[in-house]
């Protein structure tokens, strides 16, 4: 697939067809995403991957109340095989830029108004959905519940140097599956969005 038709066909795929991904797709993905860009070639992330069935399972039932009696769209998504979890450490960047390199001698987190650390792992990200779409395969990233997070952390022994930004659920599309918001709002054009020179232009 050209690049251009694997940007204009990314979508957020929250419908999956109940079979298996094979894992050569998924190794792809990942190897994919460690070639995004970081602040300082820190490279602060890490991936959860549950590809079993079991895992997939656990992982539902500590993100929702709702798993054996699953709305539509929590039944759609629940049939993707494989979810991965993106994780950021804040620490990476912090002890690389204390390297002598770039000229910092503390860990102070003042230095960071933007988290280096969450953007690089979402870009990241975005390699794993950009990829899982040219391979023909459909994804979603979403956020976790906040209050759910522990129970998650325990059960599939995340660290705490690692805060996962988002989950990625990976599978076969169901055609004519569920469409998202661009189904109900316009795409705003980049004309509207792109200021040449100065703002108001």
């Amino acid at each position: 697939m050209e690049f251009q038709d694997v940007v204009r066909r990314r979508r957020m795929v929250r419908n999956y067809a109940d079979r298996p991904v094979d894992p050569a797709i998924i190794d792809r993905a990942l190897d994919n995403a460690t070639r995004a860009p970081s602040a300082g070639f820190s490279q602060g992330w890490a991936f959860l991957v549950l590809d079993r069935p079991d895992d997939v399972r656990r992982f539902w039932e500590l993100s929702t109340d709702a798993v054996d009696e699953p709305s539509p769209w929590l039944e759609g998504m629940m049939r993707a095989p494989v979810v991965v979890l993106p994780c950021s450490s804040k620490a990476a960047y912090l002890d690389r830029y204390a390297e002598p390199d770039k000229g910092w001698s503390d860990r102070d987190e003042a230095r960071w108004p933007m988290p280096y650390w969450h953007m690089d792992a979402a870009k990241a990200s975005l390699l794993i959905l950009q990829t899982v779409t040219d391979e023909g395969l459909g994804a979603c990233f979403f956020g976790l519940v906040p209050d759910r997070e522990p129970a998650l952390r325990e059960a599939f022994g995340i660290p705490a140097s690692h805060d996962p930004i988002g989950v990625i659920t990976i599978g076969h599309p169901v055609p004519g599956g569920s469409a998202g918001s661009p189904a109900r709002r316009r795409r705003t054009p980049w004309q509207d969005v792109v200021h040449r020179g100065h703002w108001s232009s």
